[in-house]
């Protein structure tokens, strides 16, 4: 990894100078969607963007690998089952990031889960522009993993 960032903890979702929130519901139950999330190497079979995850630390890390080459090193912060799954990515090859951190809240409904990522970070002012332009994508992104992880949920 290339850079090491600034390390934040669970309020940073709050925070964070620049934060995208992001929503979707699945007819998967809050436990099965949280369990597929906990599962780091399955995250290669749900969302495409992620080519490589591999469990660190004992299961207290993940090291991330995104199409395109952007790797992180990350740290798990929360593992609430049926409820939260949140990282920090300590080190990254990605430039322009100070800190980030990224959480998923899981909400049960009366068709299954809302499920919300928050991407939180702190980047200088031309980064968070560049972030923000990719918001549509990141969205996209976001979207499309939600409903694979749904259909996948859902044959299982």
């Amino acid at each position: 990894m290339a850079r090491r960032l600034r390390p934040v903890e669970l309020d940073f979702t709050e925070s964070a100078p620049l934060r995208l929130v992001f929503a979707a519901e699945v007819s998967a139950s809050p436990h099965a969607v949280y369990e597929a999330l906990a599962d780091v190497a399955g995250w290669t079979s749900w969302f495409d963007a992620v080519t490589a995850a591999t469990p660190t630390h004992r299961g207290a890390g993940r090291e991330i690998t995104l199409r395109g080459g952007v790797r992180f090193g990350e740290t798990i912060l929360a593992t609430d089952p049926g409820e939260r799954y949140a990282y920090r990515v300590d080190e990254t090859n990605a430039p322009g990031l100070r800190a980030l951190l990224e959480e998923w809240r899981l909400t049960p409904t009366a068709a299954g889960t809302r499920v919300q990522w928050t991407f939180a970070t702190d980047a200088p002012t031309p980064m968070r522009l560049v972030l923000k332009l990719g918001r549509a994508g990141l969205a996209a992104s976001f979207r499309g993993a939600v409903r694979k992880l749904d259909r996948r949920l859902a044959s299982v």
